[in-house]
């Protein structure tokens, strides 16, 4: 069952038709994450990608950042439930971090990306390191006007480990990212939606109901279509053309025989917008 509630660095709400919201829940914090919030937010997704009644995932923070990186103070862990038991935390020797960013830190992001289901990330405020790249891992980002993105890792002398670097060469191309990571920009969302880090700017008390109103139309939309093109297209961006027409073959094989196709023709040869998704709601 898709966990709803307040857990420890982040609420959860469920809204019709099927979108689910994710709220970090530690302004104080700047929204930082520690390793068992990463852990349970990847039993959140899991449960997501299992539960038929979440079509759509929105991640945005609260107060005035999205999520500024992880937690690096060394404050004890916030109040709440946890949604799995606490493992070793790793980042004490070589191996330990190496494990650490393999099991829980790069698997958040890989989680969301992976995802079946589409993602939105309404960036309300900073975007930093770690919360840069599950921004960036998502597949639609609407900055508020008072937002700002950047690593900044190299500022403490770090690497953007988390898989950020790879996302932003995918995004805004190879001599972008280099300048952006080297010269440890931090850009406003202007410049976000100019490099093409971001789809959307919105004055911040828009942010939400935009993000909202692009959630209900995607989660409206034919879900199963909609999921397999995601992979598709995903796929299509590190593949040859022989694999993506391969795959995007196999995928046809199986969305053109659904009842969501059925209902498209039918919808057009009648002239009237189309029910999908009857497979979801008991129709």
């Amino acid at each position: 069952m898709f966990p709803e509630g307040s857990f420890r660095g982040f609420d959860i709400r469920l809204e019709s038709p099927g979108i689910a919201v994710i709220t970090f829940n530690q302004p104080e914090r700047l929204n930082g994450l520690a390793q068992p919030i990463k852990r349970d937010l990847l039993e959140v997704i899991a449960q997501a990608q299992m539960d038929d009644r979440v079509r759509v995932l929105l991640f945005t923070g609260s107060g005035r950042a999205f999520c500024a990186g992880d937690d690096i103070t060394g404050r004890p862990l916030p109040e709440g439930r946890a949604l799995v038991p606490d493992i070793y935390p790793g980042h004490r020797e070589p191996i330990g971090t190496y494990e650490g960013l393999r099991v829980l830190s790069q698997t958040l992001n890989t989680a969301i990306r992976n995802l079946d289901k589409l993602t939105i990330a309404a960036i309300n405020g900073v975007a930093i390191q770690s919360g840069l790249s599950l921004a960036l891992a998502c597949d639609f980002r609407l900055a508020s006007t008072e937002a700002r993105l950047g690593s900044a890792t190299l500022r403490f002398g770090l690497l953007p480990d988390e898989g950020g670097h790879a996302l932003l060469v995918q995004l805004i191309g190879l001599a972008k990212t280099i300048d952006f990571l080297m010269r440890r920009r931090i850009v406003g969302a202007a410049e976000a939606l100019d490099l093409g880090l971001v789809h959307e700017v919105c004055a911040p008390d828009q942010l939400l109901d935009h993000a909202m109103a692009l959630a209900r139309e995607l989660a409206e939309g034919p879900q199963v279509a909609m999921r397999l093109l995601k992979r598709s297209l995903y796929l299509a961006a590190e593949s040859t053309w022989a694999h993506a027409l391969e795959d995007i073959a196999a995928r046809t094989a199986i969305s053109d025989h659904h009842p969501d196709a059925h209902e498209g023709v039918a919808a057009f040869r009648e002239r009237r917008q189309p029910r999908f998704n009857a497979w979801l709601e008991g129709r």
